[in-house]
């Protein structure tokens, strides 16, 4: 069995992971810098464990063996060779470094590529992963807070000790925190949280700066160690002008967001799943609004809409966005705060904020 301290170097450094597990089990839990070619495809890996199941083990490598012969093989042994010239100082990786990966080593190998494999396989750097964690996160934190639009994210992205978790969440952490990118599985998103720990790690003084994040981004839950070190940890509030705030949000969720759904999708399928993020962003909040309140600030978001797709200005979207956060987001966010008063360690604008986290 591979040092968990070589599996810590190997996350660390990005190393390349061929993982030839079927890609049910790859979309369940997968590294950063795993690339997916399966041995067996979901329907050919359930065919085999069906074997497996009714005839026993050998039965089932034999099948595995017949679904997977002839121009199949080859196919699937030219993809790997193809990947290995790629990144030949990467690894073989299968669920737990069994017959998968040893049966696509051997193959390589008779096709003259020697190719080294993760001993344990993924379920070892799963353990590496939370092992890191658990042990990284008891380093001292500090967590930047304040209400929406104060730029805590860029503070969290700008600072060399920063882990951005809403980035790895790939969410913004509110209901209007979708983005383009669809969420990991959890055990991806810890994995990639892992990750960017360990590389952050090889900096000294190990120490951390974080979003103050609530239990959940999205989909996805703060692992338990963290959350409970987050509980405890000193935070830094940004308090900036009003207005700049506003600008910073037109940015992120009108100027951006339509042009990441538009470049994604195509101009119109683009501005329909635009109009759809902003609606839903809305409608999940309809009953902490009222119902009443609810239908009006949607009726001002559907008039921005058309202003902005008429002429492509955003400025109708205040309309709507300024009462929300006056009347819903600064409330709760200012309630949220209140309750940690006793661990907030400084307030300050932008610039205060990021020279204090500097000097941290």
């Amino acid at each position: 069995m591979m040092q968990e301290s070589r599996l810590r170097a190997l996350l660390a450094a990005d190393t390349p992971l061929i993982d030839v597990r079927a890609p049910v089990e790859f979309q369940q839990g997968a590294m950063p810098s795993a690339r997916n070619l399966p041995l067996m495809f979901d329907d050919e890996r359930a065919a085999v464990g069906t074997c497996y199941k009714r005839e026993g083990p050998e039965a089932a490598l034999a099948l595995g063996h017949r679904l997977v012969q002839g121009e199949t093989r080859a196919q699937r042994v030219a993809v790997w060779i193809d990947a290995v010239k790629l990144a030949p100082e990467g690894y073989l990786c299968c669920a737990r470094g069994g017959q998968r990966s040893h049966i696509v080593q051997q193959w390589l190998h008779e096709n003259g590529v020697d190719y080294p494999l993760i001993p344990g396989g993924y379920k070892a750097l799963r353990q590496a992963a939370m092992q890191a964690t658990q042990e990284l996160v008891q380093y001292p934190m500090v967590l930047v807070g304040g209400c929406t639009g104060n730029g805590k994210t860029q503070h969290v992205r700008q600072h060399d000790r920063g882990i951005d978790l809403e980035g790895l969440a790939h969410h913004r952490g509110s209901s209007f925190g979708r983005t383009v990118q669809a969420q990991h599985k959890q055990a991806t998103f810890e994995n990639h949280l892992a990750v960017a720990l360990l590389k952050k790690a090889q900096q000294d003084p190990v120490r951390w700066v974080l979003e103050d994040e609530g239990e959940m981004i999205g989909a996805n839950h703060l692992p338990e160690c963290l959350r409970l070190r987050m509980q405890k940890a000193p935070v830094v509030v940004v308090e900036d002008p009003f207005e700049l705030r506003l600008e910073r949000l037109r940015e992120e969720y009108f100027t951006r967001m339509y042009h990441d759904f538009t470049r994604a999708y195509g101009e119109e399928p683009g501005w329909l799943a635009y109009s759809d993020y902003l609606h839903h962003g809305l409608f999940a909040i309809r009953r902490r609004l009222g119902l009443q309140r609810f239908a009006e600030l949607t009726a001002r978001l559907d008039i921005a809409l058309a202003s902005q797709q008429a002429s492509g200005s955003t400025d109708a979207h205040f309309a709507w966005l300024v009462p929300l956060l006056e009347e819903y987001y600064d409330p709760m966010y200012r309630y949220q705060l209140e309750k940690k008063a006793e661990k907030i360690v400084f307030r300050g604008n932008g610039p205060e904020v990021k020279a204090w986290l500097g000097a941290w």
